[in-house]
C-alpha cells in the first residue's frame, strides 16, 4: 500500500505538468481570422469616417475651383452675386438711360465673387474671368473703378469702404484654412483606416481629423459672415441700385464639406474608447464581435483525418 501510494504520489505532479502543457499547445491565442472578425466593426466605422472625408474633399475642390472660368458647375459656383444692370436708382430722372451709358463705358451687368478670383458677365453677352490669385479678397470699389473705360467713374457709397479692411483681413484667413482643410482632409483619407490596428493610433488621427474639421468649418464660417454682411451693406445702399445675391450653391458645398468632416472627427473619437482593435484583441483585453469566437474555436482547429486505403484495411 505504502509503495502504490508513493507511486501514485510521483507520478502526480508529472501528469499535471503534461496537462498544462498540453493546454499551452491548445490555446496559442485568436487566429488572424479570428482577428479581423472581431475587428470588423471598427474597420467599418473607418472606411466610413474615410468616406466621409472623400465626400468632404470632392466638395471643398468645388469650392476651391469655384468661378475661376466658364465651365458648368464651376461658373455657377460663387459667394456673392452684385447685379449692376440698373445701377441707377429709377426714382432718378432717366435712371435707364444712364444705366445703359455706364454699361457703354465698361461697367458690367453682373459680377460674381470666387475664392480664387471674379467674373464680369453681361446678360446675354460675353464673361470676363480675371487671373485667380494666392490669398485673394474682392474689393468692389477697385474691381467696379477698374471695368470702366479711362478716365470714366462712378461714386460708390463711403460706406462701402468702410468694410474694406474687415473684407480682406477675413478672406485671406478663409482663403488659407480652406487650402488647409481640403490638403488634410486628404491626407487623412488615406490614414483613418491605420486606426483598425490601434486605439493608441486612433488619437493621433482623430487629432488631425479634428484639424482638418476646425479649419474647414472656420473657413465656411468665415465665407458666410463676410458675404452676408456685405450683401447686406450693398442692399442698404439708397444712392445706387446694386443687388447683392448670395450663392446657394457655393454655400452648400462648403457646408456639407464641412459636416462631413466634423461627423468624420466624431467616429474616430468614438473609435479611441469604442470597437475593440486588433492590438486588443490579440492581447485578450477585448473579444470584439462574439460572431468571431462563434464560428471557431479559439486554439489549433482540428481536422478530420483524411481516410485512404490503409486506414480503411486497419478499421
Amino acid at each position: 500500500m505504502f509503495g502504490r501510494t508513493s507511486k501514485a504520489s510521483a507520478e502526480g505532479p508529472a501528469e499535471d505538468r503534461r496537462s498544462d502543457s498540453d493546454k499551452t499547445l491548445t490555446e496559442p491565442g485568436p487566429s488572424n481570422a479570428q482577428v479581423k472578425r472581431a475587428t470588423r466593426t471598427r474597420k467599418i466605422w473607418s472606411l466610413i469616417a474615410s468616406f466621409l472625408l472623400l465626400i468632404s474633399v470632392v466638395f471643398l475642390i468645388l469650392v476651391e475651383i469655384g468661378n475661376i472660368n466658364d465651365r458648368p458647375v464651376i461658373r455657377s459656383t460663387w459667394f456673392i452675386r452684385l447685379d449692376l444692370s440698373e445701377v441707377i436708382p429709377l426714382s432718378v430722372p432717366n435712371a435707364q438711360l444712364i444705366s445703359s451709358i455706364a454699361q457703354t463705358l465698361g461697367l458690367k451687368d453682373d459680377y460674381y465673387v470666387g475664392l480664387w478670383s471674379y467674373s464680369g458677365r453681361n446678360t446675354g453677352g460675353t464673361s470676363e474671368f480675371s487671373k485667380p490669385q494666392t490669398l485673394y479678397w474682392f474689393n468692389p470699389v477697385e474691381v467696379i473703378t477698374s471695368s470702366l473705360l479711362s478716365g470714366a467713374s462712378i461714386a460708390l457709397p463711403a460706406k462701402i469702404n468702410n468694410y474694406l479692411d474687415l473684407l480682406r483681413l477675413a478672406s485671406h484667413w478663409m482663403f488659407g484654412l480652406f487650402l488647409a482643410g481640403v490638403c488634410l482632409n486628404f491626407i487623412m483619407i488615406f490614414l483613418i483606416p491605420l486606426a483598425v490596428y490601434s486605439r493608441w493610433a486612433a488619437l493621433p488621427i482623430a487629432i488631425l481629423t479634428f484639424l482638418g474639421a476646425l479649419f474647414t468649418t472656420v473657413a465656411s464660417i468665415l465665407g458666410t459672415v463676410i458675404f452676408l454682411i456685405l450683401s447686406k451693406v450693398f442692399n442698404s445702399v439708397d444712392q445706387l441700385n446694386i443687388n447683392a445675391t448670395i450663392g446657394v450653391q457655393m454655400y452648400a458645398f462648403m457646408w456639407i464639406a464641412s459636416g462631413a468632416s466634423i461627423i468624420a472627427w466624431i467616429i474616430l473619437m468614438g473609435e479611441c474608447c469604442c470597437c475593440a482593435s486588433r492590438r486588443d484583441v490579440k492581447k485578450g483585453k477585448k473579444r470584439g464581435s462574439k460572431k468571431a469566437w462563434e464560428t471557431e474555436t479559439v486554439g489549433v482547429s482540428e481536422k478530420p483525418a483524411r481516410g485512404g486505403f490503409m486506414s480503411r484495411g486497419r478499421q
